[in-house]
């Protein structure tokens, strides 16, 4: 096979067969000098120092320089493919932007568009492609691409996310033609009646990859009086992502009981389980719970992200000063850290943050967890099991002969477990757990309510984290607006440029895409250590204050004046505190 190369026509690009001989070899040195990180800072993306970090990092690791860009968060995917566009001299097309041409789109399948990363968006005047490529210098896709649809190519870059996003749409469009789906999916998938088990099959196995897709949470199979809505939540927002007729909402219910391994025969009584998926070759574990509702059995899928939950330390938001805080906590060997905030805060991810940057190191690492939501490498997980007499208490217990340095403790939910964790922390272990108070102050006075004696509580905990999740503006549709006086001085945020929300295809509409977390990191100091001992609490969170602690609204605030967030976002958030 002659190999392939871009060559420049006029300013449009197109894939030519060429010998070897017959490059401009002066062309290709100059462009293969011309390094990533260079054209990332002429274009503005970055400053060079975030630049240079990054490289660092991505040598360190082995992987591309583009990729640790993105995980660090200094390039968004659609700026790492305008980079990559100047860098090899392509065409850079934005997705969201563009309405594609799905009889173009459907010349790949959907699994084949994931696997390449690339897929056709339109035809050119001589019936050539567009390939729309996350890599536009893979000259192998480009060939194979060329060699299915018997059609020349002309590559171009795009976001990978973006050509994810319409590979789902192209799914949905797959399915719609099979008849399982009405031919106008958005902003409803319409299902219809199902005549046997395997369009059942099917449709719970596209709902659930259609959420993983999406970025989804949670799914709520709620039955009505009428047809049943199927709802996803998406950064913490619940929204209508299908509706399935009733006659087949007790099919699409037992076929998720069968997965999970419930008793389908039991309609009256709540029941929990748990299943698990392979999508786009990476495992999916799933939480199952059905409840017996008015007009029906409903279920609520919980999706754990699994290893995309792990995150580095750095890419969970907190500030420098919490960071370094939060830090210090970890590396010390022995006490007790504590994550605190509601349901759904991101306490998980923190506390696996935490675990990662301890790594496998001399450290023996031993955790009990309700449920274990990814699998870490070299770290001992034992998962809560009430029915074989596996609970917090008695896993905690069982774990203290078993020699550990760092034990983690999935939540404290009781005495028990908590005498046990303090009496840990106190004894040469360090101990990381999470429990729910509103506040990281609040969470020293909720051990002493359990019953855990004030002098115990104060020698044993060292840090405590409270946290919430905001949602992060679209950086493609956000725009600037303009506050009232009395806001801006209520919120401190004069000379300061305020973003809100628009909406836009790649955010669905709702102008807000991910979430970031919001911090407020309390150390434990000589001054924290005395009010708890002299059970003083009512001024503790001033006192906390005054020793540097940042609480969670001013951490919100500013992520609003860095631009990350609205301040719609914060009175949410503050909503959940007050």
């Amino acid at each position: 096979m002659l190999p392939i190369s871009l060559t420049m026509d006029d300013s449009v690009q197109t894939i030519a067969v060429h010998r070897p001989e017959s490059l401009d070899g002066a062309a290709r040195a100059s462009r293969r000098h011309r390094l990533i990180g260079d054209i990332v800072v002429e274009m503005g993306f970055a400053s060079r120092e975030e630049v240079e970090d990054a490289v660092a990092a991505a040598r360190e690791r082995g992987v591309p320089t583009g990729q640790m860009l993105l995980e660090r968060k200094v390039l968004r995917g659609d700026e790492l493919a305008r980079v990559l566009a100047a860098r090899f001299g392509v065409q850079y097309i934005d997705l969201g932007a563009i309405e594609a041409d799905m009889g173009a789109a459907t010349l790949l399948s959907a699994e084949a568009v994931k696997r390449y990363q690339a897929i056709p968006v339109s035809f050119d005047e001589d019936g050539s492609l567009l390939l729309a490529m996350a890599d536009p210098t893979n000259v192998l896709t480009a060939d194979d691409v060329a060699m299915i649809t018997g059609r020349r190519v002309r590559v171009a870059a795009a976001a990978a996310e973006d050509i994810a996003q319409l590979a789902t749409k192209l799914e949905n469009f797959g399915e719609s033609i099979e008849g399982i789906a009405d031919a106008e999916p958005e902003p409803e998938l319409l299902l219809e009646e199902a005549p046997n088990d395997a369009p059942i099959v099917k449709l719970v196995h596209s709902l659930i990859a259609q959420a993983v897709a999406q970025g989804a949470s949670d799914i709520h199979v709620n039955p009505q009086e009428g047809d049943t809505d199927v709802e996803f939540r998406v950064d913490g927002v619940l929204h209508k992502a299908a509706t399935v007729r009733r006659a087949i909402t007790p099919s699409v219910v037992s076929r998720v009981k069968i997965m999970a391994e419930l008793d389908i025969s039991e309609r009256r009584l709540p029941q929990d389980g748990r299943l698990a998926l392979t999508i786009d070759g990476r495992r999916v574990d799933i939480r199952v719970v059905t409840l017996p509702l008015v007009h029906g059995e409903g279920v609520v899928m919980r999706i754990l992200e699994g290893l995309a939950s792990i995150r580095e330390l750095s890419a969970l938001g907190m500030q420098p000063q919490e960071q370094e805080r939060f830090s210090a906590a970890i590396e010390r060997p022995h006490g007790a850290i504590l994550v605190t905030g509601p349901t759904g805060s991101g306490k998980s991810t923190t506390l696996y943050a935490a675990l990662s940057s301890i790594g496998a190191g001399p450290r023996s690492v031993l955790t009990i967890e309700d449920p274990v939501e990814a699998r870490l490498p070299s770290i001992k997980q034992i998962q809560v099991a009430p029915k074989a007499g596996v609970t917090f208490e008695t896993g905690l217990r069982s774990m203290l002969r078993a020699d550990p340095d760092v034990i983690m403790v999935g939540e404290i939910r009781d005495r028990a477990t908590a005498q046990i964790a303090v009496e840990a922390a106190l004894t040469g272990h360090l101990v990381i757990s999470t429990l729910h108070t509103r506040d990281a102050p609040s969470a020293l006075g909720r051990l002493i309510d359990m019953g855990i004696e004030p002098f115990l509580v104060a020698s044993a905990i060292d840090c405590v984290v409270a946290q919430r999740l905001v949602r992060v503006l679209c950086p493609h549709c956000k725009k600037q607006t303009r506050l009232p006086e009395h806001l801006l001085e209520r919120y401190e945020l004069a000379h300061t440029e305020i973003f809100e929300p628009v909406g836009c295809s790649r955010c669905a509409g709702s102008g807000y895409r991910g979430r970031v977390g919001v911090y407020e990191v309390m150390s434990v100091t000589k001054d924290v250590r005395a009010r708890v001992m002299e059970r003083d609490l009512d001024d503790l969170a001033a006192v906390a204050e005054r020793d540097g602690m940042r609480r969670l609204r001013a951490d919100a605030l500013e992520k609003v004046r860095a631009g990350l967030t609205s301040i719609a976002e914060v009175e949410r958030m503050t909503a959940s505190i007050l």
